[in-house]
């Protein structure tokens, strides 16, 4: 252990580069991590196993800033603990290009696990963590021969545990267990508006100790041998999860600053800098100074190398002992289904009814023991989405069951699965609910986007045509509204075939994720799809003559009623199935203007959702049908039907706009 003045040399030097950080960048959050400095010294120097040289190392303590406007704390520490982040790095704080972004993004700067900042989803990505601990440890170890034992560290704040997505994450995860999570509550009484008394005063402690966590209380963040034990205690918690409620000052050190709204979210400005360093006892006309002996105390590449060297020979000894369970683990760390998975695919005959729901449950069925690190769950919906591994577990009974309850939690459920995906790429994570509530979870879906992740979200109940429950239940606007979301592939298979097609697509794809929309209500199989017709994005299911005069384009259980109006049709007509507008769009222009030829204007969408967007696709004189309100409770043939979703209606459309195109 260092002597007590070169540890609050070191504490003040990451609360001086925060300083300094978001004084030149002029913005940013500097209160929380001048507060929380001693936190993040104890963390980086004593109590993560962790090794800057490799920040991929698998068996290494995650850490996750749930908090994430709090930044500069985390770089700050990854800077002087020797990870490649260069102090100019930290003078580029927020600017374009730099590795220090205005929050933390993961696959960006060398230390960060998960992107946050949308207050309460790191929270939840911790849980997300902490099953995949739990999950590849009952998985992979074996008695005296643990290569999976890592914990996760979260500094979670005011706003986080405001959030519900937390409150919902919490709960699970004291459901589960998950006695390798150690969560820091910074409370220190402030939030921008104010103080928390304005909004905030339930008694957090009793509320996490109510959901099953191991809850202590540090009235002083600053006296480290009271942190050093509360995290010893927690460390010694393995049944339960534990939170360490941290009492701290938003800009410890500023003498008028200090425990301020202000403090929070805007810089300091000179003067305070100034007095701040003063205060501290360091040079105000200096900035970004980083003394030599903390330099060489707080850099922690030696001992995370030895770290892993010795993890590395455990490994080697149980590879030995185990061959078959190396075998695994390898061909896990490939983020690949076993090979035959392809030929284990279900088929389906033509004419065949199904509901995609039903060919997803199959397709799952299918590759079971192809994707044995494949985990997830519903929201309390498992008999509805049909996503469940027969016979894998439930998590909740055995942490290496496959199969997850979520519960009615589906922002959490969302986050969770991130969390999982983050983990280390050996779980390619699952959730799933009713496409109507894919906006309760709608951020932690665009988070798996931006940040690039191996989640898969399985959708059902896809349109009005699940028909009783009405229009609380009914999507419409929600197939725009999720292709809106960059990098987010969204699929509506046409039927089972199709539906096989996008679980395949959904399982090869390496940069990002994938959701399905699945149908309740049964649709026929039909002559012309095919599996790889869905890889495309877009192709031909029908055609009537090779110099097609008029072109429908549709998606989902809407095919079907396509390719029946196309041979109702006098014309030469082209039926488009067009599951991924995503993919489709990535696709060779030559094979675009194939499958939508460029001279063919009279175009026509079907889909039973609102037309925004299909304007791309359908060209300025073109027109779609579509669905411009709300849904209405009957059964799903009559609300269709009622909504104009018939082969009549869809001719007569087809030949008005032909009328008019010419």
């Amino acid at each position: 252990m260092a002597d007590q003045d070169l540890e609050q040399l070191s504490i003040d030097t990451i609360r001086t580069l925060a300083m300094d950080s978001v004084q030149q960048a002029n913005a940013g959050h500097p209160g929380t991590a001048m507060a929380l400095a001693p936190l993040a010294y104890l963390l980086y120097t004593e109590v993560m196993n962790h090794n800057p040289a490799n920040p991929a190392w698998p068996n290494r303590d995650r850490f996750v800033l749930s908090a994430g406007h709090a930044c500069i704390l985390q770089y700050a520490a990854l800077h002087l603990s020797g990870y490649n982040l260069s102090l100019e790095e930290l003078k580029r704080f927020r600017q374009w290009d730099s590795l220090t972004p205005g929050h933390p993004e993961v696959h960006h700067t060398p230390g960060v696990e998960a992107t946050t900042g949308p207050l309460g989803q790191g929270f939840a990505n911790g849980v997300g963590f902490g099953i995949a601990e739990r999950f590849l440890a009952e998985t992979f170890n074996r008695p005296y021969d643990e290569i999976v034992d890592h914990r996760t560290y979260v500094i979670c704040s005011d706003g986080d545990l405001m959030e519900g997505v937390s409150n919902e994450a919490a709960s699970i995860a004291g459901t589960l267990g998950l006695g390798k999570l150690v969560y820091f509550y910074d409370d220190n009484y402030i939030s921008i508006d104010g103080t928390t008394w304005i909004s905030f005063t339930e008694d957090r402690a009793a509320r996490f100790e109510a959901q099953g966590w191991h809850v202590q209380v540090v009235e002083d963040v600053n006296d480290l041998a009271v942190l050093r034990k509360a995290i010893k205690n927690a460390q010694a918690e393995l049944s339960k999860p534990s939170m360490i409620v941290v009492h701290s000052h938003i800009a410890y050190g500023a003498p008028d600053a200090v425990d301020t709204a202000k403090a929070h979210g805007s810089p300091l400005g000179e003067a305070e800098v100034r007095a701040t360093k003063i205060a501290l006892g360091w040079d105000p006309d200096k900035t970004f100074v980083v003394p030599q002996e903390v330099a060489e105390h707080f850099n922690q590449t030696d001992r995370g190398i030895a770290l892993e060297d010795a993890w590395q020979l455990k490994v080697s000894a149980w590879s030995a002992k185990y061959p078959g369970l190396r075998e695994r683990w390898d061909q896990a760390h490939t983020g690949k289904p076993i090979p035959g998975w392809v030929e284990a695919l279900p088929t389906f005959d033509v004419g065949e009814p199904v509901a995609t729901r039903d060919a997803g449950a199959k397709v799952m069925e299918a590759i079971k023991h192809h994707t044995p690190t494949m985990i997830g769950g519903a929201a309390d919906l498992v008999e509805s989405t049909k996503t469940e591994f027969k016979g894998g577990g439930l998590f909740s009974a055995s942490h290496a069951g496959r199969n997850i309850a979520f519960g009615i939690r589906e922002f959490s459920m969302g986050a969770i699965v991130n969390g999982i995906s983050l983990h280390d790429g050996m779980l390619k994570p699952y959730g799933s609910t009713f496409l109507i509530f894919s906006d309760y979870m709608r951020n932690a879906v665009r988070l798996s986007a931006l940040s690039r992740l191996q989640s898969l979200w399985v959708w059902t109940h896809d349109s009005v045509g699940l028909g009783e429950d009405g229009p609380t239940h009914q999507p419409v606007e929600h197939y725009a509204s999720l292709r809106a979301i960059p990098f987010l592939w969204f699929m509506r298979p046409a039927d089972a075939t199709e539906t096989v097609g996008a679980w395949k697509v959904a399982l090869e794809r390496e940069d990002g994720p994938v959701a399905l929309a699945l149908t309740r209500q049964k649709v026929p199989t039909l002559e012309g799809t095919s599996v790889e017709g869905v890889a495309r994005g877009a192709y031909v299911v029908h055609d009537s003559d090779d110099d097609p005069e008029f072109i429908f384009i549709a998606t989902g259980s809407e095919v079907s009623l396509a390719v029946e109006a196309a041979k109702r049709m006098d014309v030469p007509t082209r039926v488009v199935s067009m599951p991924c507008w995503e993919i489709f769009e990535a696709q060779p222009a030559d094979y675009r203007d194939e499958i939508l030829p460029p001279d063919v204007k009279a175009r026509l969408s079907v889909e039973a959702g609102v037309a925004l967007g299909w304007h791309k696709w359908v060209g300025d004189e073109g027109d779609s049908i579509s669905i411009e309100h709300y849904g209405a409770s009957a059964p799903g043939t009559t609300v269709l039907e009622k909504f104009g979703y018939t082969p009549e209606n869809v001719v007569a459309r087809a030949l008005a706009l032909r009328e008019r195109v010419g």
